[in-house]
């Protein structure tokens, strides 16, 4: 029966194994273990969802740096003053959708077509869309459409959005670039993660095993047939074994990673690291590409911001009606817009904060401000993720080589997004709010956009594309998500994302698994056909 305890499960086995319980791998494993005739076994590295700051949403960032984070830090990145910037990964039931900001944006359908072009129309605007809403619940849907009631994901309007966040839409409507209120994965006013939409209502089947505090530490193959995957429980090494398929789960990260220590990657690097080669994949790790933030913080008059929510009164309110500050996502808004005229498809997005978001959100405020980021849509700079050690304990090398595009497109698309988040930020609608710049008080012009980015800009904590997929022979999985040079082998998660999204990822990610469980459900009736 599903468990959310560790436990030793040495020699056990399972039709399938599926490695990561976040947005992807809690709908691959609920849904595979919808046939009752299958056993599936789940691996999740951290603890169970239990920490009650998880469920509210406004607490996010107080996760961070927690045991349910995996806490990353990239190395140095020239472009952005040589820091190291902060990656905070969901470790727990839930993944990331369980430390997320809960934003529900899907993306665009033109990144759609280009998953299309890259693996065919199976993963196009039409196919993508119905399964979009076959998995949303809109507890009123946005367009007041009466789709999607049904599906397992729950998405909502704010309960309490805060004051300032309908000036800053009237400020972008005056401006000609029209804003949203923030749809968010919540019910009632709670997160409502992966792990609530697929696993909570799947524990009771006794043929899905739930195995927490499991480090996956390398895929075990017999030839080329992956059979398995060993992990620590605690300091005692266990395994489990695949009868029919193992599925990777684990992020644009962990993903690569556990590949490389299984011998499935860049044969020269596994080489130089003494890893026995299983398949020679050189794309294995690479093609990294995230969505980098870069904004204003202005300091806030005539109003209190999130985190007056902190308070007794914050906290009891919250509690008995799930309203009120702690209710918020903190981006409560957003809007998309092209930097250029000569575009015809959104390059920047920007998104609002009704409170001050410092030094990566490791910073508490500790006076009222908000919030107005620009967030770099489709980067042409693209990064690594490479082995540091083989400890499997010990985090990869992440180099998503920010801002390093010969032709210097990004910085210049980004400079124009911090300068709409100037003008914006001096709006008639809220100039009331605005007490000056809490960051940067002296500088303006182009010396604010470059401080803002060199000395601030942040990840918004979309990376994908490590294990890209396509139709051609380069791609680390095939349109069917199953690794190249293997058997038995699939992953399913934001790695394989061959484009990213003018968008958030956690959307696509969760379609990514419902549409994985449909392959491998596919390709077991067609098994027992032959």
């Amino acid at each position: 029966m599903a468990t959310d305890d560790a436990q030793t499960d040495t020699g056990s086995v399972y039709d399938y194994v599926v490695v990561g319980a976040g947005s992807a791998g809690s709908a691959v494993a609920a849904r595979l273990s919808e046939d009752p005739g299958c056993r599936v076994a789940l691996l999740e590295a951290g603890p169970a969802d239990r920490n009650p700051l998880i469920h509210i949403p406004a607490a996010f960032s107080e996760l961070f740096e927690s045991k349910v984070d995996w806490a990353y830090r990239t190395v140095n990145q020239p472009k952005l003053g040589g820091r190291r910037i902060y990656w905070p990964r969901g470790r727990m039931l839930g993944g990331s959708s369980s430390i997320n900001a809960m934003m529900w944006v899907p993306g665009h359908p033109a990144d759609y077509e280009e998953w299309a072009a890259a693996a065919g129309p199976a993963w196009g605007p039409d196919e993508f869309g119905a399964a979009l809403r076959r998995v949303e619940a809109f507890t009123a849907a946005p367009d007041g459409a009466e789709h999607g009631a049904t599906g397992p994901v729950r998405v909502e309007d704010l309960r309490s959005p805060h004051p300032l966040t309908a000036r800053f839409l009237e400020a972008c409507a005056a401006l000609g670039v029209p804003g949203t209120q923030t749809a968010v994965t919540q019910h009632e006013g709670r997160r409502w993660s992966a792990a609530d939409a697929y696993l909570k209502p799947a524990r009771s089947r006794p043929n899905l095993v739930v195995h927490t505090g499991a480090l996956a530490t390398r895929v075990l193959f017999h030839d080329r047939r992956a059979t398995g995957v060993r992990y620590l429980d605690g300091r005692r090494i266990a395994s489990v074994a695949a009868r029919r398929e193992v599925i990777l789960c684990g992020g644009t990260v962990n993903t690569p990673q556990l590949l490389m220590l299984s011998g499935v990657g860049p044969a020269d690097h596994l080489k130089r690291r003494g890893v026995k080669i299983v398949a020679d994949l050189p794309e294995v790790g690479r093609n990294l590409r995230d969505h980098l933030a870069a904004g204003i913080v202005v300091k806030a008059k005539n109003t209190k911001t999130l985190i007056s929510g902190r308070t007794p009164a914050g906290f009891a309110r919250y509690l008995a009606k799930h309203e009120g500050l702690l209710s918020s996502n903190v981006g409560e808004a957003y809007l998309y817009t092209t930097s250029a005229e000569d575009l015809d498809l959104p390059d920047i997005e920007v998104v609002f904060a009704p409170v001050a978001f410092l030094d990566e959100g490791l910073t508490r405020p500790k006076e009222h401000g908000f919030t107005i980021s620009a967030v770099l849509q489709k980067p042409a700079s693209h990064g690594t993720i490479t082995l540091s050690t083989l400890d499997p304990t010990a985090a990869p090398t992440i180099d998503p080589a920010y801002l390093t595009d010969p032709e210097g497109l990004d910085y210049a698309t980004l400079t124009r997004g911090v300068a709409l988040c100037e003008k914006i930020a001096a709006a008639p609608q809220l100039a009331r709010y605005n007490d000056g710049y809490m960051l940067l008080p002296d500088l303006s012009g182009e010396e604010l956009y470059e401080a803002s980015i060199r000395r601030y800009a942040q990840t918004l904590y979309h990376p994908v594309g490590t294990c890209r997929m396509g139709s051609d022979p380069d791609s680390v999985v095939d349109p069917e998500l199953r690794v190249r040079g293997t058997e038995g082998l699939r992953v399913a998660d934001a790695s394989v994302m061959p484009a990213i999204i003018r968008g958030h990822t956690n959307a696509p990610a969760i379609v990514i698994g419902e549409k994985a469980a449909e392959l491998v459900k596919d390709a077991e009736r067609t098994a027992r056909r032959g």
